[in-house]
This record gives structure tokens, sequence and C-alpha cells, in this order.
């Protein structure tokens, strides 16, 4: 039977654990730290963040966020802290134990917004 992302990802679960191991990287990785640092209230980025992927990846849940160029206006994110924000996911994604296959589905997904986040 073929599992959803969603599904491969642990889903809601899995999920939450994925956002938290991401967002604990992004605070340790120099190129990007101070970005995450200086965020207001970091709860509802993570829980947006675990609405973002949920709802990204099949899952029933709701994004009530911003759509990703608004949410990303005026930070003017370069492509060096793009790809270290990837790495970051990447190896949260290690770190859960995925395999291959959802790696490359997530990295697709990453990619396909890149033009939405960087320089806005």
């Amino acid at each position: 039977m073929i599992q959803t992302l969603y599904q491969r990802l642990g889903e809601a679960k899995g999920i939450s654990q994925l956002v938290d191991d991401v967002m604990a990287a992004h605070l340790a990785n120099p190129l990007i730290k101070t970005r995450f640092e200086n965020i207001k209230d970091l709860d509802r980025a993570k829980r947006m963040a675990r609405e973002f992927f949920g709802a990204g990846s099949g899952g029933p849940e709701p994004y009530t966020g911003k759509d990703m160029v608004a949410a990303h206006k005026g930070m003017n994110i370069s492509e060096q802290e793009y790809l270290a924000a990837t790495d970051d996911i990447l190896g949260a994604m290690d770190k859960n134990k995925h395999d291959e296959e959802t790696k490359k589905d997530v990295l697709a997904i990453i990619y396909s917004l890149k033009n939405h986040i960087m320089r806005m």
C-alpha cells in the first residue's frame, strides 16, 4: 500500500517532532540563527510550520498562516540562507530516520517554494 507523504512523515506527531528538530537546527546554525532568535513568538512559528508541513504533505490539518510571499516579505533571504535552512530540514529528517524517497519529496516541495521565499 502506498503511503502519503503525510503518513511517511509520521502524521501530526512525526511532523511535530520534525519541526522541533528543524527549529533547534536553525537556532544552532550560524548562517541563519539570528533570524530565528529574533522571532517574537517561537511557539507560533512552530505551530505555523507544523500546519504548513501537515497541509503541504496531504494531512487533514488546515494551514492558517500567510502565504509564503507574505510571510517572507521584506526579509531579503539570500540563497546561502535558503540553502542553510534546507540543509537543516534535511538534517532533521535524517535525525528522524526518514528514507531517501521521503527526503526527495520534501526537497521537491522546498525547491518549488524557493522563488516565493528568497529575496522577498
